[in-house]
């Protein structure tokens, strides 16, 4: 039998909650959630083994280590976004690229978000990135940024808009995609819009997540159970 195993990070507690009603199997990341979900054929094995990683690019790049250290064959990360260049409050988003914009050497001479000797761009799964395409057709596709700090001022926002003219940011994604670039492992963000990144984020963020005002967990796993019939995998 033929098994595939997918990894999910999830930041937040409030985040991850819906998930824990979905019927899988508790399995603790270290002192926080994990769950495992699996399905099957006669012929295919399918294994979701989701974690709450907690908030940032350390916690979630150790948390993509960690899935990928216990056998996951691709990772997906998923959660709430703050919106840019015109992507509205509660889109779906399939991130294609990420970068760290919070990473700076420049007194070193290199541009802010240059690595030495490494990528400072990452690009989404391109199989991955087709299945989630096919699945969820309204979905807006573009770059997403990440750093360690929710965005909540208008003019980092704009900063960042001109840097990258991203769809996005967040806390997590690129630092995944990053580890998972090295691990040679296939990745994908699919995250949901909560705010503009503007002086009101931070309220607007607080109300979803506070009242699980979105369905990614049921759309991950409804992606997870479809592998199971999907040629792509």
């Amino acid at each position: 039998m033929k098994t595939l195993k997918i990894g999910v990070v999830i930041a937040d507690d409030m985040e991850y909650a819906p998930l824990k009603n979905l019927g899988g199997q508790d399995c603790p990341y270290f002192f926080r959630d994990g769950h495992i979900f699996t399905y099957k054929t006669e012929e295919k094995e399918v294994i979701m083994h989701a974690v709450c990683s907690g908030i940032g690019k350390a916690n979630a790049a150790a948390a993509a280590m960690y899935l990928i250290d216990n056998g996951c064959d691709m990772i997906l990360n998923t959660g709430l976004s703050g919106g840019m260049n015109g992507i509205l409050r509660g889109e779906i988003t399939l991130c294609d690229q990420y970068t760290e914009y919070d990473f700076d050497l420049t007194p070193l001479g290199y541009k802010k978000g240059e690595k030495p000797s490494q990528k400072n761009v990452y690009n989404a799964d391109e199989k991955l990135l087709a299945f989630f395409k096919e699945l969820l057709p309204n979905a807006r596709i573009g770059m997403a940024v990440t750093g360690d700090r929710f965005v909540s001022d208008d003019c980092l926002r704009a900063e960042l808009n001109e840097r990258y003219s991203p769809m996005s940011c967040d806390m997590e994604s690129a630092a995944v995609a990053g580890v998972c670039s090295m691990a040679n492992v296939p990745f994908l963000a699919l995250r949901r819009i909560s705010d503009d990144a503007g002086a009101d984020a931070s309220l607007c963020y607080t109300d979803m997540n506070e009242n699980e005002k979105f369905d990614l967990a049921v759309i991950v796993l409804d992606a997870v159970k479809s592998m199971l019939n999907n040629d792509l995998f």
